[in-house]
């Protein structure tokens, strides 16, 4: 009876020591008096709290809220309109971003 045997592995470890992930970096609208202003507005408007409707906490206080664009300006939502914006949970803000990134690349 054969023997089988197994061929050596042509895929070498990558060394993750010497590989580094570039830095990530703010888009610079973020740093314009127009956006500080609009973002300003939107989470005035939430009365420190989540406004996402599938938010799983929405009559807590969050330490930190988001100002989101409910259409992403990738997507080509308006970037200073405040009817463009939601004030998100730390956790909402995350879900919502992660579901649009998987439906642009699913596109």
């Amino acid at each position: 009876m054969a023997r089988l045997t197994s061929l050596p592995t042509r895929v070498k470890a990558v060394d993750t020591r010497k590989v580094h992930v570039a830095p990530k970096t703010a888009a610079p609208i973020y740093s314009t008096p127009e956006y500080q202003a609009w973002r300003t507005l939107v989470v005035g408007r939430a009365n420190g709290r989540c406004q996402d409707p599938l938010c799983k906490y929405p009559h807590r206080k969050p330490s930190r809220l988001f100002a989101d664009h409910i259409i992403e300006l990738r997507d080509g939502g308006a970037p200073f309109d405040p009817a463009n914006g939601m004030a998100r949970c730390g956790s909402c803000h995350t879900r919502k971003t992660a579901a649009e990134r998987a439906k642009r690349l699913s596109a």
